[in-house]
């Protein structure tokens, strides 16, 4: 059962979407229950790199950025990425790909996340998080 580290909201718009804002570390355990929840083996995911806390557990990782969005966050610090907990210490367990990384007015054109500067931010905060 996730405990203490994980702090739930629910989307008014969908019934059974339950979104989770991590802001303390949480085990690969309790990242697979949420896999569980949803996809099975992936868990989406969008990280605030300023305010160092991810949003998990939606069916879409632009749910996920509203509620953060709704907590104050803003969105050019928003980033949209993917978290296999099977994979988990090895180069996938971490992929850079989302629908809200389309942003052509902060020079990023695709998918992915093209600023390295930022791939790194985003990757010290999850392994921060997930342990």
């Amino acid at each position: 059962m996730l405990q203490g580290k994980i702090i739930s909201s629910r989307l008014n718009n969908m019934e059974n979407a339950t979104v989770r804002i991590i802001t303390e570390p949480v085990s690969i355990a309790q990242l697979q229950e949420i896999a569980n929840e949803r996809f099975g083996d992936m868990v989406k995911a969008v990280v605030d790199v300023e305010k160092k806390i991810m949003a998990a557990g939606a069916e879409m990782h632009a749910d996920e950025e509203q509620v953060l969005l709704d907590m104050g966050s803003k969105q050019p610090d928003l980033w949209g990425i993917n978290l296999y907990p099977a994979l988990y210490g090895q180069n996938d367990f971490l992929e850079f790909d989302s629908m809200i990384n389309l942003r052509p007015n902060q020079g990023n054109r695709s998918r992915s996340v093209e600023d390295e500067g930022i791939r790194v931010r985003i990757e010290a905060i999850v392994k921060d998080l997930i342990r």
